[in-house]
């Protein structure tokens, strides 16, 4: 596509959307026909009154200086003789409102749009017409389109001619074109309301019964001038009142105004997370019938697969499925509904496990990837969030974080242990390194990370239930961090055969220094000095503001993880996490940071007994918490909604968060026991070491690997346990059982029992 070809609205646009017309005729018999868009905004393209493509919220979001993707569809069996074009343009992620302060037009303070319709003929000739001042330019009925805020479809409003287009000389030196990358955006799961509710206020509430992002689908006939006015929320308040409070400024509302016509309603440019929503004006009675939500996400094929005989469970792999669902919409969101819907970097790499478990989500993260190469910073920086949507602009996503620059190193190579191709690491080899070598330049010693502004261990509870950061030491983290991302980075070198001697040595360089500093008798030292920028808590503790903590569970659980220990200190180290759950009454205190890991340390401690514990654990911080509590998707806090009905607050408080769903790659892995071995990417080699449990009662997973199908399950008679395994053909499976059997395995189906 010709890059240089944008245009845009003779006339300034605040918050309306456009549509850009031209007619053509076809002469000739046509061959075939393509049409290749992108626009600065969100379009959406017809070809004679009909879409030119199933899939929405065009054409994406990148960091659209570095990156714009155009998308391109075969148009040929939508061409008559006398034909138009119409592509409508909406502000969308680059020229809307969007980020904290609602800033307008990050990328751009005007829409634009280019389009090249390519039709061949029969006869051996083409034609190529373009985007240039011959297309109109109308007003359109979304009379009000944002992310955040919604639209408003005005089914009155006469359309206007505003005047031809006019080039966009400024967007044609802005903005880089690149060839689509990441998964189509479409509508899919369809839901229908399951209650009408009228809460204690006299508000009429429609109830989905889950929480999801997307958008409600109304068909109606209603006087002309009648309106619909919709608006969203995740759940309802102690005493059954509708509550958006924690949307913060994004208003998520629907106005539609009726033409006395039979209409379906439905946004074009904008999305919501909501599992309910309030009629705040809808004409006559309410027909559940004719309304509908409609989930949109990014359209990943499922691979993974897990039921067990514990419903609280099963209701929690649920919740997971669907965060990432919601929160995989061509970017990995933080949250879909309140004025963020971020692209954070840390929820990315704590989750990317589970997320290729669950989907098949490589072309998803290559484009994503792509975003995170072009966003690096010179010196190496990863920042919080990406695309880096400030553009400049200071905010505190421009923030360098350990944990969350880590997306770098992790998730390339979390997706070639999972998909095999090498090509992964290849593309995204600089980016590990130069990351890696950020953190070598950071902060006041050279083999540590010390100081700076991180999140660490992001909303544990060991510093205070109301306190957004743990109590663990930042300085520990980041420098926890900086080890494993060069243990990753030596790893991917050996796979694509690059000498890695030279950060082979810097690993053991970190080592030494990591345990000079934050330990002592093997043992992480109790108090840290506080060198680092801590973020603001709720309520501020002065001990923990003066001093950081290296004696916590997500300490530990790093250290072992991460292998910072020597051999002869394993056992001690395993015995302290075990004894500070203990200490927390038999419940875990991490966050972000250490959450992901902690059943995996100590099921590789021999105490799965206790892993389990925190698993069924129903107290908060648990993941069943939320389970009891109503949650069908995950919760950002341990403690969003309190015991005593009270929400945690309502800055950020989000209720579909995915982060801590990563305790699905435990459940894959160590529940059903199926785990890929770094030197098996792809399935070429995993292990089957399933853990049964009489709370789970039996298991059925299915994982559809690069190989083929991997199955593992088991169930109980009595006290013996009968399993169940496919093992795909070209893979080796290396089978542990509880009664201590190893045995080999090549493609097939094999049944064992353990009598108990």
């Amino acid at each position: 596509m010709n890059g240089r070809n944008f245009i845009k609205s003779p006339v300034k646009c605040e918050s309306e959307v456009v549509e850009f017309r031209k007619k053509f005729t076809v002469e000739k018999e046509i061959k075939s026909a393509s049409l290749a868009v992108s626009a600065i905004g969100i379009y959406k393209a017809e070809i004679n009154g009909k879409n030119v493509t199933d899939s929405v919220l065009n054409p994406g979001f990148t960091h659209y200086f570095k990156r714009t993707q155009y998308q391109e569809y075969d148009v040929s069996a939508l061409l008559i003789k006398e034909n138009e074009i119409n592509i409508e343009v909406g502000n969308g992620w680059a020229a809307g409102y969007f980020a904290y302060n609602n800033q307008k037009g990050i990328f751009a303070d005007h829409t634009s749009l280019i389009a090249e319709l390519t039709v061949c003929y029969t006869d051996g000739t083409a034609e190529l017409i373009t985007t240039d001042e011959s297309f109109e330019v109308y007003s359109s009925k979304t009379e009000f389109a944002e992310i955040y805020n919604g639209e408003t479809i005005n089914m009155c409003h006469k359309e206007m001619l505003l005047g031809n287009a006019v080039y966009d000389t400024e967007a044609a030196e802005k903005y880089n074109l690149i060839p689509m990358q990441g998964e189509w955006i479409k509508e899919q799961e369809r839901l229908c309301p399951i209650e009408l509710i009228i809460t204690p206020k006299g508000e009429r509430v429609i109830d989905f019964g889950q929480n999801m992002t997307g958008y409600v689908e109304v068909k109606i006939k209603g006087k002309r001038g009648d309106r619909i006015v919709i608006t969203h929320a995740e759940v309802l308040d102690k005493d059954g009142n509708f509550y958006n409070e924690n949307y913060r400024t994004a208003e998520n509302k629907m106005t539609y105004i009726l033409d006395g016509k039979e209409n379906i309603f439905k946004p074009s440019f904008s999305f919501q997370g909501f599992r309910y929503i309030r009629l705040d004006e809808y004409p006559g009675e309410v027909n559940l019938n004719v309304i509908t939500a409609v989930a949109v996400h990014s359209d990943m094929k499922r691979t993974g697969y897990f039921s067990c005989g514990n419903e609280k469970i099963n209701q929690l792999y649920h919740n997971t499925i669907w965060g990432q669902k919601s929160n995989y919409l061509d970017h990995p969101t933080d949250c879909p509904q309140r004025n963020e819907r971020l692209g954070w970097t840390g929820d990315a790499q704590v989750f990317c496990r589970t997320a290729a478990l669950n989907f098949n989500v490589k072309k998803f993260f290559h484009k994503w990837l792509g975003d995170l190469r072009a966003d690096q910073g010179q010196n190496g920086a990863v920042y919080g969030i990406c695309p880096d949507k400030f553009a400049g602009h200071s905010g505190p996503c421009t923030r360098i974080s350990a944990a969350w620059g880590d997306a770098a190193t992790v998730i390339p190579w979390e997706l070639y242990r999972a998909y095999g191709d090498k090509k992964i690491l290849e593309e995204n080899f600089e980016l590990m390194r130069r990351w890696v070598e950020y953190q070598h330049s950071a902060g006041s010693e050279e083999f540590l990370w010390l100081g700076g502004y991180h999140y660490g261990d992001w909303l544990a509870m060991d510093a205070g239930g109301d306190s957004y950061v743990g109590a663990t030491s930042n300085d520990l983290i980041a420098s926890a961090f900086f080890y494993y991302s060069t243990t990753l980075l030596i790893k991917a070198g050996e796979v694509l055969g690059r000498d890695m001697s030279e950060y082979k040595m810097l690993k053991e360089n970190i080592y030494k220094a990591f345990r000079s500093y934050f330990m002592e008798n093997g043992m992480p030292k109790a108090e840290l000095p506080l060198t680092e920028e801590v973020p603001g808590r709720k309520n501020k503790d002065a001990h923990v503001d003066t001093v950081r903590k290296g004696m916590t569970q997500t300490a530990l659980v790093l250290i072992l993880h991460f292998g910072l220990y020597a051999k002869n200190e394993k056992k001690a180290l395993e015995d302290k996490l075990v004894q500070l759950i203990d200490e927390w009454d038999g419940l875990m205190t991490t966050g972000f940071v250490g959450t992901p890991y902690i059943l995996h340390v100590l099921t590789a401690a021999g105490r799965t007994d206790v892993a389990y514990k925190l698993l069924f654990e129903e107290r908060t911080p648990s993941w069943l918490y939320s389970v009891n509590h109503g949650a069908t998707t995950m919760w950002e806090h341990w403690n969003s909604l309190k015991e005593d009905g009270s929400f945690w607050s309502t800055d950020m408080n989000s209720f579909n968060h995915y982060a801590y769903g990563s305790v699905c790659d435990w459940i894959y892995g160590q529940a059903a026991g199926i785990t890929v071995t770094d030197e098996g990417a792809g399935y070429e080699k995993f292990t089957l070491t399933p853990h049964p449990c009489k709370e789970l009662g039996f298991v059925n997973c299915t994982l559809n690997t690069p190989k083929g199908t991997v199955v593992s399950n088991w169930y109980y008679k009595g006290d013996d346990v009968y399993y169940e395994f496919v093992v795909p053909a070209g893979s080796a499976a290396l089978l542990t059982l509880p009664d201590g059997r190893k045995e080999r395995l090549s493609g097939g189906k094999y049944m064992y029992t353990v009598k108990g």
